[in-house]
């Protein structure tokens, strides 16, 4: 067995895989063409965030059975062409969760105490005092937005400090802020009455431009914004504005939209925001601590070492460990299991307290088993921050409250196999069912309404009176902005109701083409959802 390792990693990562008789090879600064022409080899390969691990890569690596990545995002390497070819890809979710929530506090403390301006002064022989007249966080509110993991450590350490902390994140239970003694509320409520903002969400299309224009008008007066999250949650240049006419008193940012290159002392990046002597920038910083580096390369090692080893690697992103056959007939159920998940949570946005799964037909005891993580991994993975995989999933969706009821009947109708799923929420019950035929999913009960369509990336999910014309406002509206409609399906119960659409159209429509829909006579509720 081979594992080739093309960026640093801490050594214990290294000798874990040469203790369990691994051979390693670390080739360091490869170009793309370069690894192309060796991961023949291997059986691994370990990276970072530098190599682009992409389909050309992967077709080439013919023995590649996991690619790990030291650290939490895996954004540079393509999962999609990893599953179609049968790899496990695994990261560190929770390797550096501690030094964000640290950095995060160390950011805080910058900006309501000016360290580092005042330490730039003194640098520069300037030491008058009178300039950095800070603000205690003592009896501040603190607004967390997001609340997983490095919220929560984030939440802990700011009540310590006196603050009262309020917390936004309409994906997490309510047990969850009591345990932490952090008072759960609405965006709005968090931006007017907030002294902190800071922010632990992923970038997602949903979270994408969070905080601009129109979030800012709502704050307090003399806010101060800190961001360790992901570049993109908040609009850089609303927030520079924003500055300059005083609603923010300060900011610090870890993380930016478009980042400059990490490895070269001097280059051509410029940034407005940079200009702002009350802006603290960091060059993403949130896991440079000697801790949380060991920390990612001891996870992968492991990672690797057991699915090389036969095991269950228990953070993978894409896929659990069957084999090839059994992978071939059982992904079809995988990928539907995953996209009702996605489909309720984007189309209802809301927190259900329980979910149960029930399995009709022929399907095994241990393939059930993953097809509820892999429903949970759908419905989480738009709900929570942490990084979700079909082996955490049962496990986050416990943390998040949620009860998870799972069974199984013989009887499966016209159909083979059959999976159903019941949302519970505060105000409603809902289902979803689906089936495989022709070695794909289907939808075959969308919340009570008859149809059939196979889950696809971009899908218009349509709640409309019945009534004459609507069919031709919709696709007269989609039009209007380039985008075609692929497939359309229509189904109502009772003429003259509420009928449902389900449209997969050629790609995703801007969100000023969602609200036209939303404000067109007829229409109920739309949804643009991304699988």
């Amino acid at each position: 067995m081979k594992v080739l390792v093309t960026e640093r990693i801490a050594k214990e990562g290294i000798e874990i895989l040469k203790n369990e008789g691994i051979e390693v090879d670390e080739k360091i600064g490869l170009t793309h063409e370069e690894i192309c022409n060796i991961i023949g080899e291997y059986d691994a390969l370990i990276v970072r965030s530098s190599t682009k691990v992409n389909e050309e890569m992967i077709k080439c690596g013919k023995n590649l059975k996991v690619i790990a990545r030291a650290g939490v995002g895996i954004d540079n390497v393509d999962v999609e062409s990893a599953t179609k070819h049968g790899i496990i890809v695994v990261n560190a979710p929770d390797g550096n969760i501690m030094a964000a929530a640290e950095l995060t506090i160390g950011l805080i403390f910058s900006i309501f105490r000016y360290i580092p301006q005042a330490y730039m002064s003194c640098k520069q022989g300037d030491f008058r005092r009178n300039k950095f007249k800070g603000v205690e966080l003592y009896e501040k509110t603190a607004g967390i937005i997001g609340f997983g993991k490095i919220g929560a450590l984030v939440a802990e350490r700011l009540k310590a400090c006196g603050m009262r902390v309020i917390a936004y994140d309409p994906y997490v239970s309510d047990e969850k802020f009591k345990k932490y003694g952090v008072e759960k509320v609405d965006f709005d409520t968090l931006l007017k009455e907030s002294d902190l903002i800071t922010i632990h969400t992923p970038k997602t299309k949903e979270t994408y431009n969070l905080i601009s224009e129109k979030e800012f008008k709502k704050m307090k007066k003399g806010v101060r914004i800190v961001n360790c999250a992901r570049g993109g949650v908040i609009n850089e240049n609303d927030l520079y504005n924003a500055i300059k006419e005083g609603i923010v008193a300060a900011a610090a940012l870890d993380v930016l939209e478009k980042e400059p290159n990490f490895e070269l002392e001097k280059q051509d990046y410029y940034n407005p925001l940079l200009e702002l002597d009350n802006v603290v920038i960091t060059p993403h910083l949130g896991a440079s601590t000697q801790e949380a580096q060991v920390n990612v390369a001891v996870s992968v090692a492991r990672e690797v070492a057991a699915v090389l080893k036969g095991g269950i690697a228990k953070n993978a992103v894409n896929l659990p460990a069957f084999e090839k056959e059994r992978l071939e007939e059982i992904m079809p159920y995988l990928e539907l299991a995953e996209a009702m998940g996605k489909i309720f949570i984007q189309a209802e946005r809301t927190f259900a307290n329980k979910i149960e799964i029930v399995y009709s037909g022929q399907i095994d005891e241990k393939t059930t088993t993953w097809l509820t993580r892999a429903l949970l991994k759908g419905y989480l993975e738009f709900s929570v921050q942490d990084t979700v995989n079909y082996v955490n999933s049962q496990l986050l969706a416990k943390e998040q409250g949620i009860e998870v009821i799972e069974s199984k009947k013989e009887e499966s109708g016209k159909f083979k196999n059959m999976i159903t799923a019941r949302f519970t929420t505060s105000e409603k019950v809902l289902e979803l069912s689906g089936t495989v035929y022709n070695n794909e999913g289907r939808i075959i009960d969308f919340f009570g309404y008859k149809v059939d369509f196979k889950p696809e990336k971009y899908m218009l999910l349509i709640q409309n009176i019945d009534k004459p014309g609507m069919i031709g406002k919709i696709g007269t509206i989609v039009g209007e902005y380039g985008i075609n409609i692929a497939t359309m399906q229509v189904s109502r119960n009772k003429k003259g109701e509420k009928a449902v659409m389900v449209c997969e159209v050629d790609g995703a429509l801007p969100d000023e083409a969602v609200e036209k829909l939303k404000n067109t006579d007829g229409i109920l509720r739309v949804t643009m959802a991304k699988l």
